[in-house]
């Protein structure tokens, strides 16, 4: 594998001066809901690609009390049906979220297209650097 370049590199928004042109669609702490009205968790951070400015993933926080005991995982931007001021409703059940590939939330950025790939193709998308559709809902302006 080359080395990566920047679209290879996605980082949390959070760790970046870039921001949501509009705070009204931070979809952070809305809960998250799967294709069975089931609550899986609340999103806890939005992964973004810095070069195109877009969101790629959400990092779904689930269980746990006060923090500990937390399970994250990431779920492509492409999974989202809907978007409610209080719920993002995916097309996935909680199961198949559940059984995602491993996710360390220690981790500031991500660099391995192996690993995004097997995000991607767990959920059955294909990903992004190879043109994959991007949710029109989440492609909202970074700045």
């Amino acid at each position: 594998m080359s080395e990566p370049t920047q679209g290879d590199v996605l980082v949390k928004l959070s760790d970046t001066h870039l921001m949501l042109s509009d705070p009204e669609q931070d979809i952070r702490d809305r809960t998250v809901i799967d294709q069975h009205g089931d609550e899986i968790g609340h999103v806890s951070g939005l992964f973004i690609d810095p070069a195109e400015k877009k969101i790629r993933l959400l990092e779904v926080a689930a269980g746990g009390f006060l923090g500990l005991g937390e399970r994250h995982f990431l779920v492509p931007v492409e999974a989202v049906s809907s978007l409610t001021p209080d719920e993002v409703r995916i097309d996935q059940t909680r199961e198949h979220v559940a059984n995602s590939p491993a996710y360390d939330p220690a981790l500031a950025e991500m660099q391995a297209r192996d690993y995004l790939a097997a995000q991607y193709g767990h959920y059955g998308y294909p990903p992004y650097w190879d043109g994959g559709p991007v949710n029109p809902g989440l492609g909202y302006p970074i700045i």
